[in-house]
């Protein structure tokens, strides 16, 4: 379980295909107190520790997240947002996010405003995936390349949010652009809310 407030950024210095899956390398800050079997988000994507030398460490990635996620596109010298699991004596400062990444979105604008940015993204979804709650809602909540982020200009095909100088300069938002492809994860509570409206209306 995490947060979805990103700790810091990793470089990918190592990529490996392992039959269907892709074993990464990467350098981060904190490295060196991973440990084997520990959980670290991903771009959102919560993916397993399975080697560290104490400067780099590794993970793998499966076929079903490589087709629901951006981490098949990456490349090596490439940043990627990570964050260790939540703690649970820690305050909650983003919201529940459970490194499921849902599917990708396409960034299709940036602006400034006054400082900030406004970052436009799109999505595929169809009615039926809607209905089990694989929405944005306005003022929701959604993670985009595992940062917990406020909806605005929700609609049925994609949102806008708004990314604080902070968040730009510490995440790999100042890599995203106009093309870029990005995770989503939508709101578990708005996809719990919709699977017992299934049963309700019964």
């Amino acid at each position: 379980m995490f947060s979805g407030i990103v700790e810091s950024v990793a470089r990918v210095e190592r990529i490996e295909r392992e039959g269907s899956n892709i074993r990464f390398t990467f350098s981060a800050p904190f490295a060196s107190e991973l440990t084997i079997d520990q959980s670290v988000s991903h771009n959102g994507v919560c993916l397993t520790v399975v080697e560290n030398d104490g400067h780099n460490y590794s993970v793998v990635a499966i076929e079903e997240t490589l087709r629901r996620s951006n981490l098949g596109l990456l490349q090596v010298s490439d940043e990627v947002n990570i964050e260790r699991s939540m703690r649970i004596d820690g305050r909650l400062d983003g919201h529940i996010v459970q490194g499921h990444v849902d599917t990708t979105a396409i960034c299709v604008g940036v602006e400034e405003a006054d400082g900030s940015h406004v970052f436009r993204f799109r999505y595929d979804i169809d009615p039926s995936m809607a209905r089990k709650g694989y929405v944005t809602v306005e003022k929701g909540s959604v993670t985009v390349n595992g940062v917990s982020l406020t909806v605005c200009d929700s609609e049925p095909d994609g949102f806008s949010v708004a990314i604080i100088p902070y968040t730009f300069d510490n995440t790999n938002f100042h890599n995203i652009g106009k093309g870029t492809v990005v995770n989503i994860e939508f709101d578990i509570i708005g996809k719990y809310l919709s699977r017992m409206m299934e049963f309700i209306g019964k």
